[in-house]
């Protein structure tokens, strides 16, 4: 469906979105956005779902869905903006004129968000969430949304297929894409066909996804609190790291790959702290795998004030202490036979 704004036609429907002419000029809703917020709320649903196998209100999952939103946009675009790809460098788009130009920082309409930076806005923004709502802890949230998480990365990675973005080397693979020439990147103007990086690292999280609530339910009985997310922790990472021998506009700090760098580091202290925690002679449940994450909910307070009542020791001797009375009390009731038996005589009155 053509649309004739001003001067100007285009098409209803495009490629990358739905475009349409507001106030005489052309304004289009990506299905970048789309498809963000339809990650967003099938891991809202996974998350309310674990929640209420928890035994808690899932309703809570939607109230902290938005500070995650916020937290998590806003760190994507920090991200961006102080590691911006080649590409973006390329166009002017440095970290020092995004410094310069505050506009640009805030206008995600141009793209610029990465992972990393989502993932720690929105540990941010959970953490002050679960202080100021201490239903769960901070570390039990990050286990029931880590499987969240990568079900929306999934999701999301599909809005890159409709910007055709985040693809990798050129390749003639039956399942090769076709990237315009208007999206490939300076120096490969030639060819056409790549590898769909965003459709390796989707089925990558989807796969994760699968494996950390199999995790969750297989072995609840085996794992600490936070377990779950140092997993996410750990496979995350390893796939993005090897994927990122594909890309080919990859992030650089002082010539290193800077996203490929962090992801193996993280991967690699998640692993080891996974190890440390599960050495032999530790006990599943230990208190101290909460840290100083955020206090306990009046309910958890409750519940371990009930488990802890029966153990004190002071009741047991208590009860030790109450079985021998009665012995004294029969000792005692003694003395009070005899004096039945010396009342005897009473009976010779009686006879008088």
């Amino acid at each position: 469906m053509l649309i004739q704004c001003g001067a100007v036609g285009f098409n209803l429907i495009q490629f990358n979105g739905i475009h349409l002419c507001i106030f005489g000029g052309e304004f289009v809703l990506n299905f970048y956005g789309f498809i963000l917020m339809f990650g967003a709320v099938a891991g809202g649903f996974l998350a309310a779902n674990e929640v209420k196998r928890r035994g808690r209100d899932p309703e809570m999952v939607w109230d902290l869905l938005i500070y995650l939103i916020v937290g998590g946009v806003i760190g994507a675009r920090l991200w961006h903006i102080f590691t911006p790809p080649p590409s973006s460098i390329a166009q002017g788009f440095t970290t020092q004129f995004y410094l310069t130009h505050p506009l640009d920082m805030i206008n995600i309409r141009n793209g610029g968000l990465g992972i990393p930076g989502t993932i720690i806005g929105g540990l941010i923004a959970l953490y002050f969430y679960a202080r100021k709502y201490p239903i769960f802890s901070f570390v039990e949230w990050t286990d029931i949304a880590a499987p969240s998480l990568a079900l929306g990365q999934a999701i999301g990675r599909w809005g890159n297929f409709f910007n055709q973005e985040l693809y990798g080397a050129p390749t003639n693979l039956p399942w090769k894409i076709y990237i315009d020439p208007a999206h490939r990147l300076s120096g490969f103007q030639n060819d056409s066909y790549y590898h769909p990086l965003f459709f390796y690292e989707s089925i990558w999280n989807l796969l994760n996804m699968f494996l950390l609530m199999y995790i969750t339910r297989q072995y609840s009985e085996k794992l600490k609190k936070g377990d779950v997310f140092l997993v996410y922790l750990m496979v995350y990472p390893v796939g993005r790291f090897f994927l990122d021998f594909l890309r080919l506009d990859a992030s650089q700090i002082a010539g290193i790959n800077a996203n490929q760098t962090l992801m193996a580091v993280v991967a690699v202290l998640s692993a080891a702290l996974l190890i440390w925690r599960h050495r032999s002679g530790t006990e599943v449940d230990v208190e101290e795998n909460e840290l100083s994450a955020g206090a306990y909910s009046g309910a958890v307070l409750d519940a371990v004030a009930l488990d802890s009542a029966p153990e004190p020791t002071i009741q047991k001797p208590a009860r030790r202490s109450t079985a021998k009375k009665p012995a004294v009390k029969k000792t005692v009731k003694k003395p009070a036979v005899k004096k039945t038996a010396a009342k005897k005589p009473v009976a010779k009155k009686s006879a008088k």
